[in-house]
């Protein structure tokens, strides 16, 4: 993990979608404003987000956000469920964060990953949350 005090790393990346996250679509400054919360109450420094171009399975700004890593402490996600769907595209995202030796947090889950040990925690909320969405919706 990043040091704060190593001075070759400052802050961490926003992240923030325009399009639908589980059906839902979340204004960009309530995202913001969701993270950057999330970066007060843990005591992280908050540098501005880059935002998700709208197209489906597009990843432009994530991977501009993964080659910035080298000069971030990390990067916190308004949610998890912005990640990939696709699960190697997913696995490829943790790896270059762990490598980097920073973090990825999501602020509406409260999830951090660190290392390789968080990555099967993180991967259970994912699988759940497909669970669910596969869930019969009658009362």
């Amino acid at each position: 993990m990043a040091s704060r005090s190593d001075p070759a790393r400052s802050g961490y990346r926003g992240y923030i979608g325009s399009r639908p996250v589980l059906g839902n679509r979340t204004p960009q400054a309530v995202q913001n404003l969701v993270i950057r919360d999330y970066c007060q109450r843990n005591g992280l420094p908050y540098l501005l987000a880059a935002a998700e171009y709208t197209m489906p399975a597009c990843y432009m700004m994530l991977n501009e956000v993964l080659a910035e890593l080298p000069r971030l402490e990390g990067v916190v996600c308004y949610t998890l469920f912005m990640m990939p769907e696709a699960t190697e595209r997913r696995h490829e995202v943790y790896r270059r964060v762990i490598e980097a030796r920073a973090s990825l947090h999501t602020a509406l889950e409260g999830q951090v990953l660190r290392s390789a040990d968080d990555v099967g925690r993180i991967e259970d909320i994912w699988l759940v949350q497909r669970a669910l969405a596969r869930a019969p919706k009658t009362l």
